[in-house]
């Protein structure tokens, strides 16, 4: 995939995540899982971005780190809302997907620059 697509994927994914918010009922526990589910998804794009500028292989390195925590902590936040039945399981199982296919390609990614790191030169 390349990284304008990838970047293009990320807002996209954040987007989605603000509209659902706002589908989350007002209670107190709904508004703390909100505000942080809306740090986390917004996250990833946003340090995505400052990933693919970064000035060297180990800056890369450290900043697609954060994007596969950010993700993943989106992963979980999603995982909360649904076994809590704040929104319908159902309803956010394409969420879920999406959090899980871009947590794999951070990882991936991650993975990789470290191993080009290594590799002699």
């Amino acid at each position: 995939m390349k990284a304008e697509d990838l970047r293009l994927r990320t807002r996209k994914f954040a987007i989605r995540i603000m509209k659902m918010v706002e589908s989350l009922p007002t209670t107190r526990s709904a508004n703390v899982v909100a505000n942080q589910i809306l740090r986390s998804a917004t996250s990833v794009g946003a340090n995505y971005r400052a990933a693919s500028r970064a000035r060297s292989q180990k800056d890369f390195i450290s900043k697609i780190g954060l994007v596969e925590e950010e993700c993943d902590e989106t992963l979980y936040w999603l995982e909360l809302i649904a076994e809590s039945e704040m929104i319908s399981p159902d309803l956010l199982k394409d969420l879920i997907r999406e959090a899980n296919e871009l947590t794999a390609i951070f990882v991936a990614s991650g993975r990789t620059a470290k191993e080009r790191l290594h590799q002699p030169k």
